[in-house]
């Protein structure tokens, strides 16, 4: 695991004092109404509307369809620093270890560009060339990708959503592998999550020795906290499997010791209405 470098300390140009990511100022726009016979238009309080730099509400609906792909933001927040072409948007990334948090290959970016280039978020603003490379051209955030950019990030920040974690979705069909078999599975997760945390910890002294501040490597602190707990998890349904703690596993040792035969349903709890009624009786 190479250390999560956030930022290039040798840079000193990682924020742009120029601009602003304090949210955008909402502009009140009252609508004249106009009498019964048409004429001398007034304007009525409960008529006012409201825009947010001329960005309609069907546009910021419209937006939000689009925020599925964490790259594109990656390639904004590159953009709010200073103009950059894919190139070295790749190269910024990938030298702050973003990689990382962000899944990230070069056919995927000039994919995401294109597309937020459509849309109005960014622009086009010349070229360079470097020797004898190919012109590359640069692009820059504009003030509706700025718009976009603040509120993406605000929602992921604020509003918990369900990831569908592949490990996840692999527990929810355990039955269908055999307990011992599992157990053998899991032990070697752990094994493995083991050697990434020991990894996360060697760079984790690198990154303090560098005197690289925490706020640009919180991202890999969170995942550690993730994968520590994870660990913990994975451990413990692996000894409550092999003791037979788990409730259910039973039927599930007896599934795979008989194959080929008719699969009783799960044992189920009894319903604890119908327990209660047979108490009551």
């Amino acid at each position: 695991m190479v250390p999560p470098l956030a930022v290039d300390a040798q840079r000193s140009d990682f924020i742009r004092p120029d601009r602003d990511l304090r949210p955008p100022q909402l502009v009140t726009q009252p609508k004249p109404v106009r009498t019964r016979d048409g004429h001398n238009p007034t304007f009525s309080e409960s008529s006012i509307s409201v825009t947010l730099f001329r960005v309609s509400w069907k546009e910021s609906i419209l937006a939000g369809r689009h925020r599925t792909n964490p790259l594109a933001l990656a390639v904004m927040i590159c953009l709010y620093e200073r103009p950059m072409h894919p190139y070295e948007v790749a190269t910024t990334l990938r030298q702050r270890q973003k990689h990382e948090s962000v899944r990230l290959n070069y056919g995927s970016l000039y994919a995401v560009v294109e597309s937020l280039e459509k849309r109005g978020l960014i622009a086009a603003g010349g070229t360079e060339r470097s020797g004898r490379l190919p012109e590359r051209t640069i692009y820059d955030l504009t003030d509706s990708g700025r718009i976009e950019m603040h509120d993406w990030l605000t929602d992921l920040i604020s509003t918990p959503v369900n990831e569908y974690p592949e490990f996840e979705a692999a527990l929810s069909f355990l039955p269908a592998l055999a307990p011992d078999h599992v157990v053998e599975l899991l032990n070697e997760r752990a094994q493995r999550l083991e050697f990434e945390l020991a990894q996360y910890g060697a760079a984790r002294q690198l990154c303090e020795k560098q005197g690289i501040p925490r706020l640009f490597w919180v991202e890999s602190e969170f995942r550690k906290v993730l994968r520590e707990a994870e660990l913990d998890y994975v451990k413990r349904l692996s000894r409550e499997i092999q003791s037979d703690a788990l409730e259910g596993v039973e039927w599930w040792r007896d599934v795979h010791e008989h194959p080929g035969q008719a699969v009783a349903p799960p044992p189920f709890a009894v319903d604890a209405r119908d327990e209660s009624r047979t108490r009551t009786n």
